[in-house]
């Protein structure tokens, strides 16, 4: 930078530094969107072609999910017992204790079971999946996929996108009946709540649609974890240092995008 690109930049007030920070972080955005968009167009085209092997599918169908069960259930169970203990803490005379069976299982099939459920995975699967492609892209693996003309998006990126639609749903499910059940469990235990008072209060208030919208969810949030994290994993350069930048910024970016969509749900499909 020369010396009267260096006394303008210093000239400039800071509302025109904060204005280029946000066209910095919207070109970012932009970008991050754009490389998303053609990712998953490119593992639409890898399924539509079938070039997808079965196999890895099911492997990581084993990884994602199976291997995820034991840390759903401890979630499901907690987020039960907190639920029906807080819920229990509320209730007053003036409301009919079977209510608290309607408030956890409400609660817990439209939004703990999922949220939780895919937080969890974020933390569990999105991190290893980025940290695994970041440290193929950085070692050049990927690069010696291209010179073997193999895709690496059919061989890396399409199995663990379909694998993560597929086990999501699956986990959420199993993570609501533990957290109803422990739920129920807590609500004998701390509010002396029979479980056929809690069965009639849950099945006062409930809808079919609850459930419909519980598995919605799943399948939007077992798209977005994977597709994500092997966005950010193939983003990945600078080493051994960059694979950690990376694995945390995909971990921060998953979050949010978890919690952007659970806020836009309610709108789109509970009005």
């Amino acid at each position: 930078m020369s010396q009267d690109d260096s006394s303008s930049f210093a000239r400039r007030g800071p509302i025109t530094r904060w204005l280029e920070g946000v066209g910095r972080g919207a070109d970012g955005v932009l970008r991050h969107a754009g490389s998303l968009g053609l990712l998953t167009w490119q593992i639409i085209l890898s399924v539509v072609r079938l070039r997808v092997a079965p196999r890895e599918i099911i492997r990581q169908i084993y990884v994602m999910g199976i291997e995820s069960v034991p840390i759903v259930i401890v979630t499901g169970s907690l987020a039960g017992i907190v639920t029906s203990q807080q819920g229990g803490y509320q209730m007053t005379g003036a409301i009919p204790l079977y209510v608290l069976g309607s408030l956890v299982v409400e609660t817990v099939v439209l939004e703990m079971g999922p949220v939780l459920t895919a937080i969890v995975l974020v933390g569990r699967v999105g991190a290893r999946i980025t940290a695994e492609l970041g440290t193929m892209k950085v070692s050049e693996q990927i690069d010696a996929f291209h010179s073997l003309g193999r895709d690496p998006v059919a061989i890396l990126a399409a199995p663990r996108v379909i694998a993560g639609v597929i086990v999501l749903p699956f986990l959420v499910g199993i993570a609501d009946i533990i957290g109803i059940g422990a739920g129920m469990v807590a609500a004998r235990i701390d509010s002396g709540l029979g479980f056929e008072s809690f069965l009639y209060g849950a099945r006062l208030f409930w809808h079919s649609w609850d459930l419909l919208y519980s598995f919605c969810k799943a399948v939007v949030f077992g798209l977005a974890i994977p597709l994500i994290s092997v966005h950010m994993g193939l983003q990945t350069k600078g080493g051994a240092e960059g694979v950690g930048r990376q694995t945390t910024d995909a971990v921060m970016f998953m979050t949010l995008t978890i919690l952007i969509l659970d806020a836009l749900f309610p709108p789109l499909m509970l009005q």
